[in-house]
C-alpha cells in the first residue's frame, strides 16, 4: 500500500521507519567497502565544477566488482594525503598516465590491456562505470589500472607530485553547450597551468571530442598556453593515434556526420 494513503498501524511486523531515519539510510553509501559519495567533503573549498555526479544502476556484476575489487584497485580523492603511484601500481618504474572521464572504462581497458608497459590512473565520478572498468580489468587479468573516485582537480592539486605524470587523457569531457555553461568546461587556462606542474616534461595531454565549439576552444586555450606546444607541425588538430580506441559512442556519432578532433599536446621542458 502506497505511503500516501492512511492505514490502520498494523498488529504485528516491524515499525514504520521515520521520516529522518529513511533520509539517513539514502544517505549510507551503497558498497561500504567501495567508492565514498563526496570523497573530499568540506575539507576544500566549493566551486564551479566541470562534471556532475551520475548515479544510474549499478547492474550485479558491477556492484560484486566494487565489493571486492575496490579495496584493491580503488581509491577516493579526498585531498589529504600524497599519493606515491609507485606504491598505488606496485612498481616505482612503472610510467603512469591519467585519464580523466573514462565513461564505462571499455576503451581505458583496451589501452590497458595494448601497453601493460603503462599504468592508467582512471578517474571519474560515475559508479556503474568504476565497477565496470574494475570488472573489465579482472577479466582481462589487467594489474595496470587503477579507480579514482572524484573531483580530478582535487586529484591533481593536492595528491599528486610535480612531474609525477607521463601523460594525460582527457576523452569526450562534457561539452557544456549552452554559453552560460562554458565556464564548467574543463579545459581552460587554469587547468592547464594545474596539468602542467604535474606532468613530466615531455608527457603528452591527449584531448577528445566531437563536439566542434570545444574543440575549437580547446585549440585555442593549448595553443595560447606557455607550458604545452603541438606535436602537430601545422599548429591544428591530430590525427586518431592508434593506441586511443574507436568507442562504440564514438562510432554511433560518426555514423550521425560527427566529426572527432584529437588534439595532442607536449608539455614544454622547464
Amino acid at each position: 500500500m502506497s505511503e500516501n494513503h492512511a492505514s490502520p498501524t498494523p498488529v504485528t511486523g516491524p515499525a514504520p521507519v521515520p521520516a529522518p531515519a529513511r533520509a539517513r539510510a539514502r544517505r549510507e553509501p551503497m558498497f561500504p567497502e567501495g567508492p565514498a559519495p563526496d570523497p573530499a567533503g568540506s575539507h576544500h573549498e566549493r566551486r564551479i565544477r566541470s562534471f556532475q555526479p551520475r548515479r544510474s544502476r549499478v547492474t550485479t556484476g558491477q556492484g560484486e566488482a566494487l565489493r571486492r575489487l575496490w579495496p584493491m584497485w580503488g581509491l577516493d580523492i579526498d585531498g589529504l594525503s600524497r599519493l606515491d603511484l609507485g606504491e598505488l601500481f606496485g612498481d616505482p618504474e612503472l610510467p603512469v598516465v591519467l585519464e580523466i572521464g573514462f565513461g564505462m572504462g571499455e576503451a581505458t581497458a583496451q589501452m590497458a590491456a595494448a601497453d601493460p608497459g603503462t599504468g592508467i590512473l582512471a578517474c571519474d565520478v560515475h559508479t556503474p562505470g568504476q565497477g565496470n572498468l574494475l570488472n573489465l580489468a579482472e577479466q582481462k587479468g589487467l594489474n595496470n589500472v587503477r579507480v579514482a573516485n572524484g573531483d580530478a582537480i582535487i586529484l591533481l592539486r593536492e595528491m599528486l607530485a610535480p612531474d609525477a605524470l607521463a601523460g594525460l587523457r582527457v576523452y569526450f569531457p562534457d561539452p557544456w553547450p549552452k554559453k552560460r555553461h562554458h565556464k564548467r568546461r574543463l579545459i581552460q587556462p587554469e587547468f592547464l597551468a594545474l596539468a602542467a606542474t604535474r606532468l613530466a616534461p615531455g608527457a603528452v595531454l591527449h584531448c577528445a571530442t566531437d563536439w566542434e565549439p570545444y574543440a575549437e576552444q580547446m585549440l585555442e586555450v593549448l595553443s595560447a598556453s606557455p607550458d604545452f606546444e603541438n606535436t602537430q607541425p601545422d599548429g591544428g588538430y591530430a590525427p586518431r593515434p592508434d593506441f586511443r580506441p574507436l568507442t562504440r559512442f564514438e562510432g554511433q556519432g560518426l555514423d550521425k556526420g560527427h566529426v572527432v578532433h584529437d588534439l595532442l599536446f607536449r608539455r614544454r621542458a622547464a
